[in-house]
């Protein structure tokens, strides 16, 4: 009965619980875009924004979650996800932008934002609705170890290699050493594996102030973003979309499915992973590092609800093969 009616249309559109993020994620878009339009709120606060989201709520996500990661072979497939896919959005954008001859700045753009998957706050609930709390299990291992810690490391290298310059690989290495998300990385890394941990009241501490990540950044997002009709970025934005939305799954259903003949839960969770909208925290990377700001708002602030329908569609294909 075409799956239950494709899972009773995304379960009613992932019932109201579930509803709550994707809530969250436009009205945190809707503010930034309409303070855009109040003359006393200054021009430039979402640098200020930005800012706050790399130098504190990021690093606070790091010494929360990662420390908390257990290493297994079970980590493969959905690793696969994050590790895979942001090598062949570097492939893939790096191969073109030097056919075409278009800027650093743009090709570095397109490789962050067309490979990270919001896995997390799109991500968690729209997993957990549709294959319940077995499949969250599985998305959270594709977030913590993989998107996010991807972000953290490689996300910095190509943002800190494209941004202004010709930049020396020492320097290069520098920006990342210094980067206050890396050094958090490095902090929680070393308690990962000694099996060391932070005190509770310290841990709830870097939780609540992690969990400022996604409203902050997407009013930051928000202050951003424009759509112009006559914007030179529409035709980027429709490539950088059409890899992330499409592409991108498309690829991992030929080699996890067809390729490796993998079955179960794990896998069709991890493809699902790999459909989600361009990560906010990789759009919020480039506009701090001078990557096209506006294009990278515009992946977040029309890749998210576009994403809706392609993930439908992408749910639609897994529940048929």
């Amino acid at each position: 009965m075409k799956h239950r009616n494709l899972k009773v249309y995304y379960l009613c559109i992932l019932d109201f619980r579930h509803m709550e993020n994707i809530i969250l994620l436009f009205l945190c878009l809707i503010l930034g875009v309409t303070l855009q339009k109040v003359p006393q709120f200054p021009k430039n606060a979402y640098q200020s924004l930005n800012q706050y989201v790399i130098y504190v709520s990021l690093p606070a996500m790091a010494l929360y979650y990662i420390p908390k990661i257990t290493i297994s072979l079970a980590l493969l497939y959905p690793l696969g996800i994050a590790w895979l896919g942001f090598g062949l959005s570097f492939v893939f954008f790096y191969a073109l932008g030097t056919y075409f001859k278009w800027s650093k700045k743009l090709i570095g753009c397109l490789i962050l934002t067309g490979g990270l998957s919001n896995t997390s706050f799109v991500g968690f609930p729209i997993i957990e609705a549709l294959y319940g709390a077995d499949g969250l299990k599985t998305a959270i291992i594709v977030d913590q170890p993989g998107s996010f810690v991807v972000v953290t490391t490689l996300g910095i290298l190509v943002a800190a290699s494209f941004s202004r310059g010709n930049l020396s690989t020492s320097e290069i290495l520098l920006k990342i050493i210094k980067f206050p998300p890396f050094i958090a990385f490095t902090i929680a890394l070393f308690c990962t594996l000694f099996t060391l941990e932070f005190p509770e009241a310290l841990q709830n501490s870097f939780l609540r102030i992690g969990n400022t990540v996604t409203p902050v950044a997407l009013v930051a997002v928000g202050l951003q973003l424009k759509i112009d009709t006559r914007s030179k970025h529409w035709s980027f934005l429709t490539l950088g979309l059409l890899f992330k939305l499409i592409l991108m799954p498309a690829f991992f259903f030929l080699l996890y499915k067809i390729a490796l003949d993998g079955k179960g839960l794990e896998i069709d969770v991890s493809i699902m992973e790999s459909a989600m909208a361009p990560m906010i925290t990789g759009a919020i990377l480039a506009s701090n590092y001078g990557l096209k700001p506006k294009l990278s708002s515009m992946m977040i602030g029309i890749g998210i609800p576009l994403s809706l329908i392609t993930i439908a569609i992408w749910y639609w294909v897994l529940s048929s093969f």
